[in-house]
């Protein structure tokens, strides 16, 4: 059938490849092209971040962490896997997502840098986005998918049997959804010097820190200013960025700024995956994923697919 994707996020775009690999003709309408998203801004470290419920956010992040592990055997993706640590000020348990990730461990006392006292080692997924969602948009026209950039002002603007409503933070106006709340996140990308382990502290009292090397840069963040929605990069919070992700990976210190950025984290009480019955057509809704929305898009993905209904689906 004819379904029509709206947004052109990670979730947006991946929707639509699984959508069109089960034989429907898809269409992808956004207001903003995939590389002017908030996803393409993300760190995309594989990391359950703002990200509720617990049951079905580590479903679908093992989903989709076993999808981005097929990834990486393809250079072109733009997806590595990196082993990495998380660092803790203080004792804790396991993780509440640790199900997902079959290689968790805690850290023994020589791995933890001084003023840590616990933590997690395992390997992750790292997207670099500015090539993962370029492989997408060539996956997805493979598979025939097109895109228009256009705004829709409402779901009967768009045109097809169902409706993917993809659209994040714009899901306050196009859905009504006024439980969304932004999270504004700030990276700075700095020329990688040869790092590949990523690290996350989130307990420091400054602010969290992250480290997460990719390809050719590192990114190096951050925030999360909660009910922000507006704002270009601000150098004094950029040079605290550094100033903690330099004291935390000494190599970094002296290596150029090469990018920044800032992007909104769609955060809401739960990530909502569900058809609502409109008096129309049906209306599937993915959005709402915090600051794990590509660690959950391919699960998230697969339950777009299993949503349509059953007697319009594609079988085969």
């Amino acid at each position: 059938m004819d379904v029509a994707v709206v947004g052109a996020g990670v979730l947006g775009l991946t929707c639509a490849v699984r959508l069109a690999e089960a034989g429907h003709r898809v269409k992808v309408t956004t207001a903003a092209a995939p590389a002017d998203t908030t996803s393409a801004v993300a760190a995309a470290l594989w990391y359950p971040y703002r990200a509720w419920p617990a049951e079905s956010v580590t479903r679908w992040a093992a989903r989709s962490r076993t999808v981005f592990a097929e990834l990486a055997a393809d250079c072109g993706t733009g997806v590595l896997l990196r082993a990495g640590r998380e660092l803790l000020r203080s004792p804790a348990p396991h993780p509440w997502w640790a199900a997902a990730v079959p290689d968790l461990r805690r850290l023994t006392p020589e791995e933890l840098p001084p003023g840590f006292v616990d933590g997690f080692g395992f390997t992750a997924p790292v997207i670099d986005m500015s090539r993962y969602l370029a492989w997408l948009l060539s996956r997805a026209g493979s598979l025939g998918v097109s895109i228009v950039v256009r705004r829709l002002s409402t779901v009967d603007d768009a045109e097809g049997d169902v409706v993917v409503n993809c659209t994040g933070l714009g899901s306050r106006e196009f859905a009504g959804d006024q439980s969304l709340v932004p999270v504004r996140g700030q990276v700075v990308r700095l020329a990688n010097p040869g790092l590949t382990e990523w690290l996350l502290d989130e307990d420091d009292p400054a602010g969290m820190t992250y480290v997460v090397p990719r390809h050719d840069d590192v990114v190096c963040g951050g925030t999360a200013d909660v009910g922000a929605d507006s704002g270009d990069p601000d150098r004094a919070v950029e040079a605290a960025i550094l100033s903690r992700a330099r004291a935390l990976v000494p190599a970094l210190v002296g290596a150029p700024v090469v990018s920044r950025g800032i992007g909104y984290r769609p955060t809401r009480p739960t990530v909502r995956v569900e058809v609502e019955d409109t008096a129309r057509r049906p209306l599937v809704h993915c959005y709402g994923h915090g600051g794990a929305g590509v660690t959950l898009s391919w699960g998230c993905a697969d339950d777009v697919v299993a949503l349509l209904p059953d007697d319009q689906r594609t079988i085969g």
